[in-house]
């Protein structure tokens, strides 16, 4: 744009320095020449643009923004066309409490209040992309800044505008993917109202007050000493139990003994006795009784 003004400039000091009956009259052939040069080579860079893979270019022609768009590769245009590239690739804006971390320096989590009235801090990160087709309507009503005055804004509105049906508790647990749902279906609507698609929604990280992390940590410990003792009392009860069937055990086979064995029964063990000791290989004195007695082993090795 500025070599074709800069050409027709030339061209147009030519020709009245030729007219001219001064000394400059002599310069008015060669702008003429550089005046014609500047405006091929404007023309000829003018009329053909370049867009990069991943971006859409937008046409304004005297401030009035063309609905077509200009999609990726080289494209013929009108010189005096002003191309503005929007990219279309997947963006990620994080709002963090991690200084440097978030697209702001500092401290920039979302700061909201649950159903119980405490203060949640939530880290979230936004996935979204510009829609080729709106990019002509994002510039005409938002402009090239559609983050600071549209995405950052609308995810934190969201975030505020559905924590407070949540316990500060619940958020950080048992409802933390309702929660997120929720804020995604919200985002989602606002985002496709203004030419964006939303892509995924993060809640990186949900931290809640001090006094309400030692009460959860205190309950967590109440329940594991719980569980232990539930273990213990589980493991007396099996070794009793195992106890009472040793002690029944051995009171039966007591009670065998007392009442089952004859006369006959214990002289037989008594011969089995007496086999097992002459078969032994050290050397001993046997006194052998009536057969009502047992033997008396009187000596040996």
């Amino acid at each position: 744009m500025v070599l074709l003004f800069m050409g027709v400039l030339s061209l147009i000091l030519g020709l009245q320095f030729s007219r001219s009956e001064s000394p400059v009259q002599k310069f008015g052939g060669p702008l003429r020449i550089v005046g014609i040069i500047l405006l091929v080579i404007g023309a000829s860079t003018s009329m053909f643009k370049v867009i990069d893979a991943g971006q859409v270019g937008v046409k304004t022609l005297f401030g009035k923004v063309e609905n077509d768009v200009l999609y990726s590769g080289l494209n013929a245009i009108n010189p005096l066309v002003e191309v503005t590239t929007f990219d279309t690739k997947t963006q990620n804006y994080t709002m963090s409490g991690v200084h440097d971390e978030g697209d702001k320096a500092g401290d920039d989590a979302i700061r909201v209040l649950s159903a119980d009235g405490l203060e949640v801090i939530i880290d979230l990160s936004v996935l979204y992309k510009v829609q080729a087709t709106e990019a002509p309507r994002i510039l005409k009503e938002i402009g090239k800044d559609y983050t600071d005055k549209i995405v950052r804004p609308v995810s934190r509105t969201a975030i505020r505008d559905n924590a407070v049906y949540y316990d500060a508790v619940a958020l950080y647990s048992t409802k933390r993917q309702e929660f997120q749902d929720k804020i995604y279906k919200s985002i989602s609507e606002s985002f496709a109202k203004r030419g964006l698609v939303l892509e995924q929604l993060l809640v990186r990280n949900i931290t809640l007050p001090e006094s309400v992390k030692k009460t959860i940590e205190s309950k967590i410990n109440a329940e594991q000493e719980a569980q232990k003792m539930t273990f213990v009392l589980q493991k007396e009860r099996q070794e009793a139990e195992r106890k009472r069937v040793e002690a029944q055990g051995i009171a039966d086979y007591q009670r065998i003994l007392s009442t089952g064995l004859s006369d006959k029964q214990l002289q037989y063990e008594a011969i089995k006795a007496q086999k097992e000791l002459a078969q032994s290989p050290n050397a001993k004195i046997i006194i052998m009784g009536n057969g009502k007695s047992a033997p008396i082993l009187i000596g040996g090795n």
